[in-house]
């Protein structure tokens, strides 16, 4: 009996990332970004208002997801370049079970801030339909992008204008 259970719940989850990972590339434009605080894995508050003024990306990411991993793989390597233009990066994790984020990290270690939404509000307050996606939110705080992957050609055309 719970190898059919632990069976059906693994189906899901691929389901799940085989969706989401299947949402589409699209551009936002005009829409100001929700306010939002949630805790680092330090347990530390942050707050988007904080960074107000600052071109930011907002990287949604599960642990379970294997197209996240390669996203965040993209994002450390692209970090410092980020910083030198002057971006904010900023992943939010969407697990349920927040305790396995600090295992996963240690696997794939990170160099950029990564804050834990576990019961989804901001995932919910940004519209995030699926993992991985991203939102490039320019310094008058309107989300110019959201999209499944990451826009490495046009980044600076959308946010740093």
């Amino acid at each position: 009996m719970i190898k059919k259970i632990s069976l059906i719940a693994l189906s899901l989850v691929l389901v799940q990332n085989f969706l989401f990972a299947a949402q589409p590339l699209q551009t936002k434009t005009s829409e100001l970004t929700p306010d939002f605080t949630l805790l680092d894995l330090e347990n530390k508050e942050f707050s988007l208002s904080g960074i107000k003024g600052k071109p930011t990306i907002l990287f949604f990411w599960t642990t379970t997801c294997p197209y996240c991993r390669k996203e965040l793989k993209q994002l450390n390597d692209i970090h410092a370049e980020l910083l030198k233009d002057g971006v904010e990066l900023v992943s939010i994790n969407e697990d349920q079970f927040p305790d396995r984020v600090p295992k996963f990290i240690k696997n794939y270690p990170l160099s950029y801030r990564v804050l834990l939404d576990s019961d989804n509000k901001v995932a919910g307050a940004y519209g995030i339909l699926g993992v991985p996606t991203y939102n490039l939110i320019n310094k008058e705080g309107q989300v110019v992008f959201s999209g499944w992957s990451f826009p490495r050609e046009e980044y600076k055309d959308l946010i740093l204008k």
